[in-house]
């Protein structure tokens, strides 16, 4: 029987495509960190109770460490399956230091390249990426292309391009599949997420002013933005997971329809507040400010969410449609559903579990 096994579970997004597996009652394993295991439990319970599932098992390892830290019968275990392994690990803040970055999301995939190749009866390997590889590349990003740019925004992204070359270069090697999402919201009918990054900084700061008598748009963009529900990521990946087409593959699972960042600012605004944006926030003005740590934490604001206001790319989407169309599995428009995402955000806004650390 096949085993899926994941890494990082318990996070958000593993969480929840073991949730989908469970639900077909398959064979699952989770490699966790020591320091997650009271966590993992809770999560792992909660699945099996929900889903009826067979129970999950959880190993202990640290993908930083060689051969994932595993110990001999775990690894002697998962050599004896036929696997689909599932690599989402990583240090996903804009805000995080190079040499943190550096060591689990590049030294961390090496590590796990290696182990996945040593299995006997590796049946895929899908590697969880990011569109933003293509740093601050302009025009159109393509799936068949890994262009090294000239710079990137952040050392998130700059890690997870120098870690997906690393999975590239396996291709030849094993079944890999590549997923590079767009930016991850909550689902798109229930609104449900468990934290509060990316698009929900804007909410955040849209909430933090809103006693002013008018919300100014910050800067003035013309650039668009790519946002996808979670339930698009799960349901298309694990299609993917299962098709052989899609092996040897890399996928664009963003929006093929993303709207324009003020389209998108102006919605929030006016689902928070009942009003429309009026006047503007020199850029200039708001990067200043927001260098200052408590203006930043006072906002629950990165300042990395601003070099994503103006940026202009657009991700070609042609492979995923290609591969996702003999499925129903399309990307909800984000417009549409936002307002199941503000009221999420507002029931849970004053939760500090959902609020990440601003630095």
């Amino acid at each position: 029987m096949n085993e899926v096994v994941f890494t990082g579970f318990p996070g958000f997004i593993a969480s929840q495509l073991i949730q989908k597996h469970a639900q077909q009652n398959e064979a699952i394993s989770a490699i966790i960190l020591p320091s997650e295991r009271n966590k993992a439990e809770k999560e792992a319970s909660r699945i099996e109770k929900e889903t009826h599932c067979r129970p999950i098992k959880l190993i202990e390892g640290d993908i930083t460490q060689p051969d994932l830290g595993i110990a001999d019968e775990d690894q002697a275990y998962l050599k004896a399956k036929e696997v689909t392994f599932w690599h989402l690990a990583a240090i996903y803040d804009l805000a995080v230091p190079r040499d943190l970055a550096w060591k689990v999301n590049v030294e961390g995939t090496r590590q796990v390249n290696e182990f996945v190749a040593e299995l006997p009866r590796l049946k895929r390997y899908i590697y969880f990426s990011t569109a933003y590889v293509a740093g601050n590349r302009e025009g159109t990003i393509y799936e068949n292309e890994l262009l090294r740019p000239e710079a990137f925004k952040n050392f998130y992204e700059e890690t997870k391009f120098e870690a997906e070359l690393l999975v590239e270069k396996m291709k030849d090697l094993m079944p890999i599949t590549i997923i590079r999402p767009g930016i991850v919201r909550g689902h798109s009918v229930t609104g449900e997420t468990i934290k509060f990054d990316g698009p929900y900084f804007f909410l955040n700061l849209i909430d933090r002013v809103k006693f002013l008598p008018a919300i100014p748009f910050v800067g003035r963009s013309k650039s668009y933005i790519n946002v996808v529900p979670v339930d698009y990521i799960l349901d298309a990946s694990i299609y993917l997971s299962k098709l052989d087409a899609a092996s040897g593959q890399t996928v664009h699972l963003t929006d093929p329809n993303p709207h324009p960042v003020e389209e998108v600012y102006r919605g929030m605004v006016h689902l928070m507040t009942g009003k429309n944006p009026k006047g503007r926030l020199p850029h200039k003005l708001a990067e200043i400010s927001l260098s200052i740590a408590p203006v930043r934490k006072g906002l629950g604001v990165e300042i990395e969410t601003l070099d994503y206001l103006t940026w202009t790319a657009d991700f070609d989407t042609k492979n995923a449609e290609l591969l996702l169309k003999g499925s129903s599995i399309r990307c909800a428009d984000f417009l549409e559903t936002m307002p199941a995402m503000v009221e999420f955000y507002n029931m849970h806004k004053n939760d500090k579990k959902f609020q990440i650390p601003i630095h």
